[in-house]
C-alpha cells in the first residue's frame, strides 16, 4: 500500500514539474486584468470539473475580494441547478452553459472551461460562442487536451491521462493563485482576518 501511495504522489509530482509556467502566468495576468477592468469571469465544469469551477468562485469571489475595492466578479455557470436542468430537460445538456452565457456574456469577458478530457461537447460549445462574441477563453485541461485545448485561447494542459491526477492540478491552480495574490499584496489583509 504504501508503494501505491508513493507512487500517486510521484505522479502528480512529476506533473507539476512539467506544467508550463509561462501559460500559468498569462493565466493569472488575464484574471487580474479582467478584476481590475470590471469584466466578469464564467467558470464552466462537469462532475469532478464542476465542483472545481464551483470553487474557483468561493476562492475568488470571497477569498480574494472581500474587504478589497477592486473585486473579482466570478460567476459558475453550473451553480444554478434549476436553470440548468431547464436547459438540459427542455433543449439540451449540450447547450445547458451556452445558453446561459447568452444572456450575460460580454465582450473582453473571461471564459474558463475545465475539462479533464478536454471533449465535453457542453465546455466546447460555450467556448466556442464565447470566441466568436470576442471574450477570452481559457481552457483548463487533462489527458492531450482534447479539443478544448485547441478551441480556447489559452490552455492551462496538465498533459497526465489520468482523471484524478488532473482534476487535483485543477484544484491545485486555483489554490496557487490564492496563495500568489493573497502573500503578494499586502492590502488584501487576509492574514488579518485569518488571525482574527
Amino acid at each position: 500500500m504504501i508503494e501505491k501511495i508513493n507512487n500517486y504522489f510521484d505522479v502528480m509530482k512529476n506533473c507539476i514539474d512539467n506544467l508550463d509556467r509561462t501559460e500559468l502566468e498569462v493565466f493569472i495576468n488575464t484574471l487580474l486584468k479582467a478584476r481590475d477592468n470590471g469584466h466578469k469571469i464564467f467558470t464552466m465544469g462537469n462532475g469532478g470539473s464542476a465542483a472545481a469551477a464551483s470553487h474557483f468562485c468561493c476562492d475568488f469571489n470571497k477569498g480574494m475580494s472581500y474587504g478589497q475595492d477592486k473585486k473579482f466578479q466570478m460567476i459558475c455557470l453550473n451553480d444554478n441547478v434549476a436553470t440548468m436542468t431547464a436547459y438540459a430537460n427542455d433543449v439540451s445538456y449540450d447547450n445547458i452553459f451556452v445558453e446561459q452565457l447568452k444572456n450575460f456574456l460580454q465582450k473582453d469577458d473571461v471564459v474558463i472551461g475545465i475539462s479533464g478530457s478536454g471533449n465535453s461537447k457542453n465546455v466546447l460549445n460555450a467556448i466556442e460562442y464565447a470566441n466568436k462574441i470576442g471574450a477570452i477563453t481559457i481552457g483548463l485541461t487533462g489527458y492531450n487536451g482534447g479539443k478544448l485545448k485547441e478551441v480556447s485561447q489559452l490552455s492551462v494542459n496538465a498533459n497526465i491521462d489520468d482523471m484524478q491526477v488532473t482534476e487535483d492540478i485543477h484544484m491545485m491552480i486555483c489554490h496557487m493563485i490564492y496563495s500568489i495574490l493573497m502573500n503578494g499584496n499586502a492590502s488584501f489583509g487576509l492574514k488579518e482576518l485569518v488571525n482574527g
